[in-house]
Parts: structure tokens; C-alpha cells; sequence
């Protein structure tokens, strides 16, 4: 099986991915932030793990957890932070997240990317010009803003287009795909059982099925072939992460385990 860098199926996701947490559009929070890695990751300490989205809001704000030097920069930090990852546990996405976040936390930059993926058409957008790149490649940035145009269309001036290509590469950078400081490059990145299952998550919300769920972008942004993620799914449902049985071609997953509270709502 040949790696696919699409995130979505031929026929468009699902209707379900959606009512899951994914966002659509040509509008993104890279407009003027990057996927804020960092800030992130200060705000899920601060916030214990059944946090509302209210209690996430005051520890930004009020709280200042994140350290930011005033109140308009801090209300602007929530409004992105949201816009990217839900902070609510009403929404599946990020209580997936927030699970797998509490028991990897060597992959917390790659479940952060696969979120803000899955939440930022813009960003989503540039999964193909930086994955095709060799490792120790340069990034092409006219490959990334063709990436962005096509999508966009003329929607954003060149000016912002400028300013997204930048914090595109930002977050690339964050989540370990791309290195160095003035001339950046591909390199390679490391998947973890909890990423794989976070991968096969959202390609099964955006409707892909079966054996192709490895080998989805979702999985493939993790620099890991289909038959390396098989054996990542598997150590995944060792420690109790999903369920799966694989015949041949045929693949049966169960994600309860990631989402229990899914059952009962």
C-alpha cells in the first residue's frame, strides 16, 4: 500500500466529521497565529482534564496562565486557542486530544498538528508541498502558496497570504517537520502508538474505512508507512487505546476507548 497525503476521502468527509469538531472554509487561525504549541501546552497544565470551556477561558484571561503581558493579547490568545482546538469537552475532537495528551507526552506536538489540522483549512491546505519534500530538502515556498491559493482563491491579499505562509512554516516547525532558522527544511518526525490512533480517529471521522485508514495523510503526516503504522495500531490497542482486528484487507476498529463519553451522548 502506497501512502496517500489526502485528508479527505475523493468523495469529501463525512457529515459526521463536523458534529465531531472539524472545521471548514478558507478562513483559519493562521491568518495571524501559528498552531501556538506552547500555549497550548500551558493551558491544558493549567486546566485539570474535566475542564469546561469557561474554566479553560478564566485560566487564559483572568488567570493570565499563559504569561501574556495584557488583556486584549490574552482574550485574542482564547479566541485562537479555541478557534483551533475547541478547549471544551463538548466538543469529541478535543476530548480525544485531551485523553491522548495526558499519556504521550513525546507526541504532544504531533497530536497538536493533527488537531489544528483538522481545525484549519489553511493549514490544512499546505499538507502536501511539505510532506512530498524529501528529508533535508529545502521548503518551497511558491509550492506552499500555490497550495494556499488554490484553496483560497482570492480571498486573502498577498500581504496575509505572506503572513500565513509564515506561520505555516511556524507550526510545521513546532510539530518537527521542518528544521533550521533562516533557510528551513524538511525533516523527519518520530509516530507514537497514541498519534497512530489519533491519525486512524480522524481518518475514520472524515469517512475513510478499512485497510486505506493507513495510509491516509492523518497517518502519513507522522513519516510513518502503512505497515509501520499496523504494528503502532496494534501497540496502540496493547495499551487500551482502540480496538482492532486485521484479516488480510479487511480491518475492524472500534475508537470507543478513545471516546468513551461519545458512547453516551
Amino acid at each position: 500500500m502506497i501512502p496517500d497525503f489526502r485528508l479527505m476521502p475523493v468523495s469529501g468527509a463525512s457529515d459526521r466529521a463536523e458534529k465531531l469538531g472539524f472545521r471548514f472554509g478558507a478562513k483559519g487561525a493562521h491568518t495571524s497565529r501559528t498552531m501556538m504549541f506552547e500555549e497550548l501546552n500551558g493551558v491544558l497544565s493549567a486546566v485539570r482534564g474535566g475542564g469546561s470551556r469557561e474554566d479553560y477561558a478564566s485560566a487564559i484571561v483572568e488567570g493570565n496562565c499563559l504569561g501574556k503581558a495584557t488583556t486584549a493579547t490574552r482574550r485574542l490568545t482564547n479566541q485562537r486557542l479555541g478557534e483551533l482546538y475547541g478547549l471544551d469537552p463538548r466538543i469529541p475532537l478535543f476530548r480525544v486530544l485531551r485523553r491522548l495528551w495526558s499519556i504521550d507526552a513525546s507526541g504532544r506536538p504531533l497530536l497538536t498538528l493533527q488537531c489544528a489540522l483538522a481545525r484549519d483549512p489553511l493549514l490544512a491546505a499546505t499538507v502536501s508541498p511539505v510532506l512530498t519534500l524529501a528529508a533535508g530538502s529545502d521548503v518551497q515556498r511558491d509550492a506552499i502558496r500555490a497550495a494556499l491559493r488554490h484553496d483560497v482563491r482570492e480571498r486573502l491579499s498577498e500581504a496575509t497570504l505572506d503572513k500565513v505562509i509564515r506561520n505555516v512554516a511556524s507550526s510545521w516547525e513546532q510539530a518537527g517537520h521542518l528544521a533550521g532558522r533562516t533557510f528551513k527544511k524538511r525533516a523527519l518526525v518520530q509516530a507514537t502508538p497514541a498519534s497512530v490512533a489519533f491519525g486512524l480517529y480522524l481518518g475514520h471521522a472524515v469517512g475513510f474505512r478499512g485497510v486505506s485508514l493507513f495510509a491516509t495523510g492523518w497517518v502519513s503526516l507522522l513519516d510513518c508507512t502503512p505497515v509501520a503504522a499496523r504494528d503502532f495500531a496494534i501497540e496502540a490497542k496493547r495499551i487500551g487505546l482502540i480496538d482492532l482486528r486485521i484479516a488480510g484487507d479487511v480491518v475492524d476498529l472500534a475508537l470507543d476507548r478513545l471516546d468513551p463519553a461519545e458512547g453516551r451522548s
